[in-house]
């Protein structure tokens, strides 16, 4: 699966990609990850791809012409990519969206610096718009690799054991239930008694119980999609 970001600082991307997990995806060919920067496309003789807002406005804005051409540039080779916008505005983006875009086989962040993109440019080019939160960012490309982080991990060979798909957090509308180590007891505070037993059934059904109180109290609006779904 490829990732391309459009992003003004290529360099903010590519070290994020440099380690672990999705540097190994890397490695293996299971993701692949390129940026472009839609400076190199500006026809401004100083390459300036940021302009003052008509009608007045604090700041600066990305103007069309440098980005229309940069989204232009990867469509032609790329007919059928996915085309992202991280922004205020945007759906606010959930597991099921990262489970779905998996499928995909191009997605195209687009990262929005200064006061944000053009309007015309959105509109016409966006296929979808997401959000990861009712707060603001100096730029997009932490949204972008948030989003590319999590889709990643659900592209078939990335995680080394499929099955931590299954039991994580808000594959059901619920939060994952306690997980521990060892030693059986670090000062004075004691592993779960069940689960030292070996009786997976019993642990597996604990560990739902537990999942649903830690949904209960840290997330009751999650714990009100599981009673209308009625799960329990």
């Amino acid at each position: 699966m490829r990732f391309s970001f459009v992003t003004l600082f290529p360099s903010i991307v590519e070290g994020y990609f440099s380690d672990s997990i999705l540097s190994r995806a890397i490695s293996s060919q299971k993701i692949s990850i390129d940026t472009i920067d839609p400076r190199a496309f500006s026809t401004n003789r100083h390459n300036k791809v940021d302009a003052p807002m008509i009608g007045g406005g604090a700041g600066m804005l990305m103007s069309p012409q440098p980005l229309f051409d940069t989204i232009s540039h990867l469509k032609a080779s790329s007919p059928d990519a996915h085309i992202i916008f991280l922004t205020p505005v945007g759906k606010k983006f959930e597991q099921q969206d990262a489970k779905r875009l998996a499928k995909k086989e191009h997605i195209v962040f687009v990262s929005g610096r200064y006061e944000g993109i053009d309007e015309r440019v959105i509109e016409s080019e966006a296929n979808e718009l997401f959000s990861i939160g009712d707060f603001i960012l100096t730029g997009g490309e932490l949204a972008s690799m948030v989003l590319c982080d999590a889709i990643s991990r659900n592209v078939e060979g990335v995680l080394g054991n499929s099955d931590s798909l299954v039991v994580e957090s808000f594959e059901s509308s619920q939060l994952e239930a306690p997980s521990f180590t060892k030693p059986k007891n670090y000062e004075n505070m004691p592993v779960v008694s069940e689960f030292l037993k070996g009786n997976h059934s019993k642990i597996t059904a604990l560990k739902s119980k537990l999942s649903l109180c830690k949904t209960k109290y840290f997330r009751p609006d999650l714990y009100s999609r599981v009673k209308t779904k009625g799960i329990i």
